[in-house]
C-alpha cells in the first residue's frame, strides 16, 4: 500500500510538472471588429535574460470561419536591445488544399500557434521589441479576431 501511494505522489508531481507552463509571452489580443488594419499591429515587448537558452517563437493567431484564405502574410518587426530592427515577412499555411482549416476549432473561431522561429537563442540580453502586423492585400482583413505572440524556452 505504501509503495502504491508513494508511486502515486511520484505520478502526481510529475505530471502537475509536466503542466506547467514556462513561457515568458503568450498574448493574445483581439482586432477591432474582427478586422485587422495594417495601422493597428500587434506591440509586445519582451525581457530576455537568458541567452543561452534556445526558444521557440509563435505567433498566435486566431480567425473564424468567414476567413476568405487558406494562408497569411505577416511582417514581423524585431527591435534588439541595442536599437538594431529586423524585418522579416513570413508565410503561414491555415488551411489544406481542400479548404480544412489546420487550427484547432471551438465553434466557428480557429486558432493557431505558428511557428515563427525554432530553436532560436537572443544574442543579447535585454529588451527586445515585437511589431507583428498583417501583409495581406486586404485593408482591414476581416474575420480576423485576435493576434499575439508567445515565447517559451525549447526544451
Amino acid at each position: 500500500m505504501k509503495n502504491c501511494l508513494k508511486g502515486l505522489i511520484i505520478l502526481l508531481v510529475w505530471f502537475m510538472q509536466a503542466c506547467t507552463d514556462h513561457a515568458i509571452i503568450d498574448t493574445f489580443e483581439a482586432t477591432k471588429n474582427g478586422n485587422w488594419s495594417y495601422d493597428k499591429p500587434l506591440r509586445a515587448q519582451v525581457d530576455i535574460q537568458d541567452i543561452n537558452t534556445p526558444y521557440h517563437i509563435y505567433i498566435n493567431f486566431r480567425h473564424t470561419d468567414d476567413y476568405k484564405y487558406a494562408n497569411v502574410w505577416v511582417r514581423v518587426s524585431v527591435t534588439n536591445p541595442d536599437q538594431q530592427k529586423n524585418v522579416q515577412r513570413e508565410e503561414f499555411q491555415l488551411a489544406k488544399p481542400d479548404g480544412e482549416w489546420l487550427g484547432k476549432g471551438s465553434g466557428n473561431l480557429y486558432t493557431y500557434q505558428l511557428i515563427f522561429k525554432e530553436n532560436y537563442r537572443f544574442p543579447k540580453k535585454g529588451k527586445y521589441s515585437f511589431v507583428i502586423e498583417q501583409n495581406m492585400r486586404d485593408n482591414p482583413l476581416k474575420a480576423v479576431s485576435d493576434i499575439g505572440l508567445r515565447i517559451e524556452p525549447a526544451h
